[in-house]
């Protein structure tokens, strides 16, 4: 079982509101470029994808869940049927998207606990906790030319420090693809 963190970022390591669905200033970077750099399998997950699970925090699972499940393209049939778990303190209904369910008890206890690859993308309270554990075994980003200066990062300060490798890296299109797993 690895654990995979999945996420765009910009040059500057930020996170925050790649797709501008929460209406800050600087969001939306993901896309300027166009989508066809950010559609399909930019992530390369392919059948860890479908014998993993995906976890997702409530506000990424209910984002997700409302646009994934209108889609019909391959990768989006992939998304739709893959197992889905929700970390969340509130969301109790999650028939919204198929094959998803409430995560029960602590998250990294869970996590632990897994059988399967766990795949996190977006989320990233979720994947600073998994950083601040040390569980993360793998990230997978697409790095976009775009300087924010300001919000969320994928490492926190304070992160613990890891010594990382790259196995794998490409441009796609204006942006960069890589793929670090520990050392």
């Amino acid at each position: 079982m690895s654990v995979i963190v999945i996420g765009f970022t910009t040059l500057d390591g930020r996170t925050a509101d790649p797709d501008g669905s929460d209406g800050t200033p600087g969001g939306g970077w993901m896309f300027r470029h166009g989508p066809e750099h950010v559609s399909g399998d930019k992530f390369r997950l392919g059948a860890t994808l479908d014998n993993g699970v995906l976890l997702l925090g409530r506000r990424t699972w209910q984002h997700f869940g409302a646009l994934w499940p209108a889609r019909d393209d391959a990768f989006s049939t992939r998304m739709n049927a893959a197992a889905k778990l929700v970390a969340t303190r509130t969301l109790t209904d999650t028939s919204a998207w198929a094959n998803s369910r409430v995560l029960e008890g602590d998250l990294l206890t869970a996590v632990k606990a897994e059988q399967r690859d766990v795949i996190v993308t977006g989320s990233v309270g979720v994947v600073h906790r998994l950083i601040a554990a040390d569980l993360v075994d793998e990230y997978r980003t697409l790095t976009v030319p775009v300087v924010l200066g300001t919000g969320s990062r994928l490492f926190p300060d304070g992160a613990p420090a890891a010594d990382l490798r790259c196995v794998e890296a490409e441009q796609v299109g204006p942006m960069l693809y890589a793929r670090y797993r520990r050392s």
